[in-house]
């Protein structure tokens, strides 16, 4: 009932920068949080950053200062923006977004993934 799609990701040197996008749409009637997750090969997904509807940030450790997210809340959109991209940022991102149905059940959903590689 809620899609999301992402877009934004590829190969990157050391020191570049990149910009996701993630769009949800469908019956959607509320969106609370916003969020990027990665996973590494052989690792577990983790928290990159999450906004709120009312603009509140989170960013994991690692991120912060290198990576800003944003949202359109008239778009349904969320963005990472990655700067002084490492190799150790290689992933797949993936949006996630928490929120109401015009039906008034809760939602949460996943994008289908995008990689970054950051590699010379």
């Amino acid at each position: 009932q809620v899609q999301l799609v992402e877009s934004g990701g590829g190969l990157v040197q050391p020191g570049g920068s990149l910009r996701l996008s993630c769009a949800a749409s469908g019956s959607i009637f509320s969106i609370n949080a916003m969020g990027w997750y990665r996973q590494a090969p052989g690792k577990q997904r983790e928290l990159v950053a999450v906004i709120t509807s009312g603009g509140s940030t989170n960013y994991a450790d690692s991120v912060k200062g290198r990576f800003t997210i944003s949202r359109d809340n008239a778009k349904n959109t969320v963005y990472l923006q990655m700067n002084s991209l490492k190799p150790e940022d290689t992933a797949v991102y993936y949006c996630n977004t928490r929120g109401t149905l015009a039906n008034t059940s809760v939602f949460t959903s996943w994008g289908q993934g995008t990689q970054v590689t950051v590699s010379s």
